[in-house]
């Protein structure tokens, strides 16, 4: 079977995310603000749950047309083949959303979808009542500006589910959009990276999966492997090639600092629970004491606040941290921070900046290489 993907990703890695569906041997790439979708075969759908660092989900696209009443939603999600991917038995919960758009109602609009799929395979299979008991395949819809799109989520919980941060501290840094930094660090299987506020581990262990090539999707499982209509040779296939392409010899190194004893045990756990704690080293430490390593790559998420008093404390760390770093194309190093003004607490002025989104929070990637 021939499908056309469709993976969400933070605004700002839309980049890192296509090189990586490249890689996977993915065609028709294209992309977009937020997205990049393509085209492949039930491999690809295998290879891209596993292997994508800085997407959030695997979706198959199913249709997109336009809906500015009820009834065009149904008449457009009822010409669609449920029946090639949903079985008489499966589960098939709608969710979604609407945004600018004369069908505004969420709930209204899963009724209307979930009532199209039920007249469509209702058909197919002869039935009228289905019990819902077998594998779920959930469909995801959105309306934008009258334009309905309708996909169906292979992937399950979001791919940054890794299966190694079981509790994290207070503000962590979502996994995939981890990748997509130490994606834009060049971590290689020869550097060494340092966090000096190391929080949960995450920059750290992500960049441990990056030096050794290690699959982020390979101590989970997805949705679409209890499909019946996707065959497990193609998921052993995967699963089988991705272990053979991990890179055990290399020199990488990682060390992460932070003051908080908690958050040093939980970075160590963490990283035991990702399999790569050999590769990294966790000592509590103020950022006042900070050491730059020379020839470390640094990548760091200093903590934020929105009330005045954090902001202010906020500041004094950026302060603290631009007398304590002293990036070169050598020793580089990657801060991201909603404030504005970071750039003149830190003392120095970026080589570059990239503008993410750390959840609902802008903010800027500053990068310093030179």
């Amino acid at each position: 079977m021939r499908f056309r993907f469709v993976v969400p990703c933070h605004f700002g890695l839309e980049s890192v995310l296509s090189y990586e569906v490249k890689k996977l041997g993915a065609e028709e790439v294209s992309v977009s603000d937020g997205k990049v979708s393509f085209s492949g075969d039930e491999l690809i759908l295998a290879k891209a749950n596993l292997w994508i660092a800085s997407g959030e989900r695997v979706l198959i696209e199913l249709g997109s047309f336009r809906a500015d009443s009820f009834d065009m939603l149904f008449e457009g999600v009822k010409a669609l083949p449920w029946e090639d991917f949903i079985g008489r038995d499966d589960t098939f919960p709608v969710v979604g959303h609407c945004l600018n758009s004369k069908l505004h109602s969420v709930p209204d609009c899963q009724s209307i979808i979930k009532k199209a799929i039920v007249t469509r395979l209702g058909k197919a299979y002869g039935i009228t009542h289905f019990e819902e008991t077998g594998a779920r395949h959930r469909i995801r819809f959105s309306i934008h500006k009258d334009t309905a799109s309708i996909t169906l989520d292979t992937s399950g919980e979001g791919l940054h589910k890794r299966g190694y941060r079981r509790v994290s501290n207070a503000a962590p840094i979502k996994e995939t959009l981890a990748a997509g930094i130490v994606d834009l660090a060049r971590v290689r299987a020869n550097s060494t990276v340092v966090d000096p506020m190391c929080g949960s581990g995450t920059f750290l262990i992500e960049a441990a999966y990056k030096a050794h090539n290690i699959a982020p999707g390979l101590r989970r499982t997805f949705e679409a492997q209890k499909w019946e209509q996707i065959s497990d040779k193609f998921w052993q296939e995967a699963r089988s090639d991705a272990m053979e392409q991990i890179v055990r010899d290399t020199s990488f190194k990682a060390y992460g600092f932070d003051i908080d004893e908690f958050a040093c045990d939980l970075s160590k756990a963490n990283a035991k629970k990702a399999g790569v704690s050999s590769k990294i080293e966790v000592t509590r430490r103020d950022i006042a004491d900070h050491e730059q390593l020379d020839g470390s790559i640094t990548i760091v998420n200093p903590p934020y606040g929105e009330r005045l008093l954090e902001i202010k404390q906020a500041e004094e760390l950026y302060k603290k941290l631009g007398q304590k770093l002293r990036p070169d194309k050598h020793s580089p190093c990657y801060v991201i921070s909603p404030h504005e003004e970071f750039e003149k607490f830190f003392g120095k002025k970026a080589d570059k900046k990239r503008k993410l989104y750390n959840g609902m929070i802008k903010c800027d990637l500053y990068m310093y290489f030179r």
